[in-house]
């Protein structure tokens, strides 16, 4: 090999933090630190209350235009991403993540609380949207590990600091917190966003990406795919359909009779429903990355066929045996399990279907489900009013195992007969250069 192409190689695979190994433990990290925006808010909710009187209800409309912002922006940043590279993007959601935390820490009127709400979203869609279609970029091989892993770290962060903000929050109060830990997330990320370069797959993982389109599409261009809009709606109905149980699962413990109850496991022992969360956390980040991995190994079709069925299956079991209390332990750790994965397998069939140049923008397009199904979860309120938890169970069951149906019935056929026309279309343009 002549030292040109070794320099070739060398630049291809990268090298220290340009390494696509470390781009994804660094998108990780980051992932990390911003997760507190989402997981860690429930912690301050009472506190606020308690300070200002402004009612859990208003504050927690907070919330819900952070989630709002945070999802429905994110194929804007991904556009960005895909233009201009993670570093800027990543940078700018680093200012938003901190700055939004310390406008909470001074809010004074639910107004104020509303604007710090705004910009986090903003921080923590721009945060994510990167570093997911980061990883999709680094590995087309194993884009389903990469996803889940990223994904797993949204989690992972809010675990490790839960017990500090809580700590903090009784010793020097909410607001100090709230500035505190902004200025850690918003410093650590950009300085994090620093070491990011623009994705380079290398050559090795480009050839064993599979079934995996050689076209890259844009998002307009994939707006006008039938494909994309049957995705959409599979992620809308397993993210709606498992959000109207597990959103439910502290009324359905307190209606059982079981929320209260002491259990003990592995020598601790805690009242069955934060037992049941605790563990239920636990399966949401595992089978991020493991059905991702798994995905990439039997495909996503064929995962997500099985996953979803059990995920409706999981639900029914909890219909019929939750009132037996380690029954109702057993089946929702079995929904977290079937039902977490979505945040890393629809990435991947994305840039699977549709390509990794335009991965960013394209998957982040496709996340905006998650936002459409979070309006869908009310009416598990309305249809529990009507006939009970077991109405809620029978309709997130029935959605959940039609998109694992439509995952092999409608979805793979679309796909091969999608590739096929590619194909096609590529065996003509170079029959027409050879001809020339």
């Amino acid at each position: 090999m002549s030292n040109n192409q070794t320099s070739a190689a060398v630049a291809q695979a990268g090298t220290g933090y340009k390494n696509r190994w470390m781009q994804l433990v660094i998108g990780i990290v980051c992932m990390g630190f911003v997760a507190n925006l989402q997981y860690g808010w429930t912690l301050f909710v009472t506190p606020m209350d308690n300070a200002h009187h402004w009612g859990k209800a208003a504050i927690q409309l907070a919330f819900s235009i952070f989630i709002v912002t945070e999802t429905w922006l994110v194929p804007i940043e991904g556009y960005l991403v895909d233009k201009f590279g993670p570093r800027p993007v990543v940078a700018g959601g680093a200012i938003c993540a901190g700055l939004g935390w310390i406008i909470y820490s001074f809010a004074s009127s639910l107004p104020m609380l509303y604007a710090g709400a705004v910009v986090s979203g903003i921080g923590a869609g721009c945060v994510y949207g990167t570093c997911v279609g980061n990883a999709l970029k680094w590995f087309p091989d194993r884009r389903g590990l990469a996803a889940g892993l990223t994904a797993a770290g949204f989690g992972a962060g809010a675990a490790i600091t839960v017990i500090p903000i809580a700590n903090m929050i009784q010793s020097a109060g909410y607001e100090k917190t709230f500035f505190t830990f902004g200025i850690i997330q918003g410093v650590s990320i950009f300085i994090l966003s620093m070491l990011l370069v623009k994705p380079v797959a290398p050559k090795a993982a480009l050839a064993k990406a599979g079934s995996a389109t050689k076209v890259d599409y844009t998002t307009k261009q994939m707006l006008k795919s039938p494909v994309f809009w049957v995705l959409y709606l599979m992620f809308v109905l397993v993210a709606s359909g498992g959000l109207m149980a597990t959103a439910q699962l502290g009324p359905i413990a307190n209606d059982y009779g079981l929320a209260s109850l002491p259990v003990t496991l592995f020598g601790v022992t805690l009242p069955l429903l934060t037992m049941t969360l605790s563990i239920d956390n636990v399966a949401n980040g595992i089978t991020r990355p493991l059905c991702g991995f798994i995905s990439d190994k039997i495909g996503r079709e064929n995962t997500m066929f099985i996953v979803f069925i059990g995920e409706g299956l999981a639900l029914l079991g909890l219909m019929t045996w939750g009132h037996n209390m380690y029954a109702f332990m057993f089946f929702a750790a079995l929904i977290f399990l079937f039902w977490g994965e979505i945040f890393s397998i629809f990435p991947a069939i994305c840039a699977d279907i549709f390509g990794s140049k335009f991965a960013a923008g394209n998957s982040g397009t496709l996340y905006t489900a998650k936002g459409t199904a979070a309006l869908l979860v009310p009416l598990a309120s309305v249809l529990a009013a009507g006939g009970g938890w077991s109405r809620v169970f029978v309709v997130a069951a029935i959605i959940t195992i039609f998109a694992g149906l439509s995952a092999k019935l409608i979805l793979s056929p679309m796909r091969k007969n999608m590739q096929a026309k590619e194909a096609a279309l590529q065996a003509s343009s170079e029959d027409k250069r050879v001809t020339a």
